[in-house]
């Protein structure tokens, strides 16, 4: 194989669909992980990339999935995702073990596979997409702010402890994305969740696989640690411009 892998973890859909496809026009041959693997092999069909189920919260699977991509030079930490927004007193254990899950074991077991491949590339780049929850905590949010403080934390461990190494670290902290993200944190409520970006023009997909496409393509001596992106409407969290 003559183009350098990229790897892509939550590739079905929104943010990792849209990396996938971005990195692909960019000369990568992409590997599409997800759950929904009929989805990831019409992606990967139209990419030319290769299409392998995961689940990054299962360590059988994450095994399985890295025995499959033999190299890589780029991995795009991007599953994960929110559940409810329950206050503390109401806050559901289910939904919080979801979350620290996939959020945070999820890109521990996926990068703790792929650190051989990407050192062995001589040119590797770890990029995890956490989001600004993981700087900032709202009310009815902890649950995911939590996990995406942490998964941050993880993330940013490495700049130190891969120092030294060929190895860039990325972390891209989106603010409101409009992709099946709120549906998926209210249950299916796709009415709910389209209420989030009313009056506003949120992100889109595209907007976030254009960072991490211009953050992997740099020389190979530039690191770009933390990129904060966020709607021209939005300034935290929970301020937001609505017409």
């Amino acid at each position: 194989m003559n183009r350098p892998v990229a790897v892509v973890t939550g590739a079905s859909a929104g943010i990792g669909e849209a990396t996938a496809r971005r990195l692909a026009a960019e000369g990568f041959h992409v590997v599409l992980g997800a759950r929904r693997l009929d989805l990831l092999h019409v992606i990967a069909k139209e990419i030319d990339g290769t299409a392998v189920e995961l689940d990054v919260t299962d360590e059988t699977s994450v095994a399985a999935f890295a025995d499959r991509v033999p190299e890589a030079r780029v991995l795009v930490n991007n599953a994960g995702g929110a559940r409810g927004l329950s206050t503390v007193a109401e806050g559901s254990p289910e939904e919080w073990r979801w979350m620290w899950e996939a959020n945070v074991l999820g890109t521990l077991l996926v990068t703790k596979a792929f650190i051989p491949k990407l050192i062995a590339s001589g040119d590797g780049h770890i990029v995890s997409v956490t989001s600004i929850a993981a700087y900032e905590a709202y009310d009815n949010g902890s649950g995911y702010t939590s996990a995406k403080h942490a998964q941050s934390a993880l993330h940013r461990t490495l700049r130190g402890e891969l120092l030294g190494q060929p190895v860039r670290i990325t972390e891209i902290q989106p603010g409101m994305v409009e992709t099946d993200f709120s549906a998926n944190r209210f249950g299916g409520d796709t009415e709910r969740a389209a209420k989030v970006y009313q009056g506003l023009t949120p992100l889109t997909a595209d907007d976030v696989a254009d960072v991490i496409s211009f953050a992997v393509t740099r020389p190979s001596h530039v690191n770009l640690d933390t990129i904060v992106l966020k709607p021209r409407a939005q300034a935290s969290a929970t301020r937001a411009h609505r017409e």
